[in-house]
Order: structure tokens, then sequence, then C-alpha cells
């Protein structure tokens, strides 16, 4: 008998060892179940994959925003209402980079393309994490742990934040256009395919292996993960797990704005309201994924850009209520969302 196969209780009587949770394999399964449930309904292999395509890019874009939100409330417990302040913060930075780097985004060159792309990101995450940072501090901080209080004040932050926005850049819509190498779109068989979308599922790709090697392979990530699991014993350690809680805040914001960019393009134009306009589909997303679950979002977020394009172009009046009727229906099945944060 060996202490890995088995225990000796405090009665001497021996117990079987724990046995290893197996990996949920079945949320994610839901992704191609719904793929494959929308082709035969679509009919057109090359519009199915067309729109697969599309629902997998906006998805992947929800993710990116979301993700920073479901971070902040798995660690920090905190019902973040004003983030999508920091979606439209980095929207607009994008109009003002790229508006100044008009040569290069009218160039043909993809690479003159992508580096300007690449600057306005850079910046919108920079601005975005800066006042995230300044946001936790002066308005989240002193309402940790009294969730209606934060969905008050939380609020009210992204009203102030949205009116800021329309004294710097006006109240009116202004057009985010994409760059030159980035319009249209490329054939992959019959389908045609939009070259912004492919764009961006690779960089929802690589922002989610970011992600899962930070929080997997790295210390901070084993912190932030111990973190969400127990808090307490976290601190109980010795770690200063506030820290965390403002590095955490400040990545999301980054997050938040770095999805501004990539939803404004999306778009081709923005709002000071766009970011509470998306606020709705962010919420869905983190309760279908499972409050506080970063694969859950990432899973719930692909659900919801699929289900999005494929209503859209089935039954366009029925798409405004899709996404809450998928909510609702995985509720019924899994009250706690995809995958479950154990100690919510």
């Amino acid at each position: 008998m060996t202490p890995i196969t088995s225990a000796v209780g405090a009665t001497g009587g021996a117990t079987e060892a724990v046995p290893r949770e197996r990996f949920d394999l079945i949320p994610l399964a839901l992704v191609l179940v719904l793929a494959a449930a929308a082709l035969p309904l679509v009919g057109s292999v090359p519009t199915w994959l067309t729109l697969t395509i599309a629902g997998l890019a906006m998805g992947m874009i929800i993710f990116i925003i979301a993700s920073g939100l479901t971070l902040v409330f798995g660690l920090m417990d905190v019902l973040n209402f004003g983030h999508g302040v920091f979606i439209a913060l980095g929207a607009f930075m994008a109009t003002t980079v790229l508006g100044a780097m008009g040569d290069w985004t009218a160039s043909d060159s993809l690479w003159r393309n992508l580096t300007a792309i690449f600057l306005a990101m850079v910046v919108a995450m920079s601005v975005a994490g800066a006042v995230g940072y300044a946001f936790e501090r002066v308005v989240v901080r002193p309402v940790y742990g009294q969730h209606l209080k934060q969905i008050l004040i939380t609020m009210g932050g992204m009203i102030i934040g949205e009116e800021i926005i329309k004294v710097i850049w006006g109240p009116l819509q202004i057009p985010l256009p994409l760059p030159q190498g980035l319009r249209g779109s490329v054939l992959l068989g019959e389908a045609a395919i939009e070259k912004y979308r492919l764009l961006a599922v690779v960089l929802g790709a690589v922002v989610l292996a970011a992600m899962l090697f930070v929080l997997n392979r790295t210390k901070i990530g084993l912190l932030i993960r111990a973190g969400v699991q127990d808090r307490e014993m976290v601190e109980s350690l010795g770690y200063r797990i506030k820290r965390l809680f403002i590095g955490v805040f400040v990545v999301g914001s980054a997050l938040a704005g770095l999805g501004g960019v990539l939803w404004g393009l999306y778009q081709q134009m923005v709002v000071p309201q766009m970011g509470a306009q998306i606020n709705v589909l962010l919420f869905i997303v983190i309760i279908i994924g499972g409050l506080g679950s970063t694969l859950g979002c990432f899973v719930g977020a692909l659900l919801v850009g699929l289900m999005a394009n494929y209503t859209g172009f089935l039954a366009p009046k029925v798409a405004l209520f899709s996404n809450i009727g998928l909510m609702v229906a995985i509720l019924l099945w899994r009250p706690q969302g995809l995958y479950p944060v154990t100690h919510r």
C-alpha cells in the first residue's frame, strides 16, 4: 500500500485515493454541435463557412473584451458595470492613432497596415490600463464586497466616462475604416472570408494562448487561480492579494481597450455609448461560461458569436433575442454555467 493509492484514516481504516478530476469536454463540444446544427438550416456550405468564420471572429473579439471582466469578477468578486468605458476609450484612441497614420492605413502594404493597427492597440491598451488603475483606486476600492453598491457606482463611473469621451471626441459617430490591405475578402473554395475577420480570429487565439500560458505556467498565474478558488488561503500563505487585485484590474482594463480597437474596426465606426451597448453581450458570455471561468468565457463567447451570425442570417427578427435564449437554455441545463468556479 502506497500513499499515492491509499490513505489511512484516523481510525486505522484504509480509504481510496481521491480520483483525479476529468476535464469536461461537453461544453467545448457544444460549439461543434451548434455549427453542425446550423449547416442543414443554412443549406449552402460556402455560406455556412462564411457565417461560421464571421461568428468565430465576433466570438474572439467578445472573448478578448470579456476575459478581463471575468478575471476581475473571479479574483476580486467585483461586478464592474463600468467595463464598457474602457472599450469605448480603446476604440476612440484607435480613431486618433489611425487617423494620424493615414499614409500607413491607406498603403497597399499589409505590413504597414498591421503596424498601424499594432501601434493603435498598444496606445489603446496603455491608456485603458492607466485609466483602469485610477478607476480601481477611486471608484471600485471603496465598495469591495458590496455588490449592490458596486453595480451602482461602476455604472455611474461609466456614465461619467462616456461624458468625458464626448467632451474630448464629440458626441457624434466617428468612422473607423479598415486599413486598405485588410479590406475585401479571400476565397476559401467558394466561400468569401473577410480578411479582417481572419485577423480577429488569429488575435483572439493569441490572447487565449497567452492567458492560458500565464494562468497555468507562471507563478503569478498560479496565485491568480488560487485566489479565485480560495482567497483566504492565499492570504494566509503571506501573499498580498490586494496587489494582485490592482494588477488584474489594470490588465482587464487593457484587454477591454484592445477589444475596443478590434470591435471598432469590426463595426467600422465608434460612438461614445458603444461600451454600454456591448456590456449586455459581455455579461451574457460570463454568465454562460460560469462566473470567474476563463475557459468558460472563451466557450461562451464562441457560442454567442456563432448564434448571433446564424440567427442573423436565418431569422433576423430573432437575432436580437437569440443570445438571451441561448443563455436561458444553458442555465436550465447547468445553472452555474458551463465551467463554474467551485466556490461561486
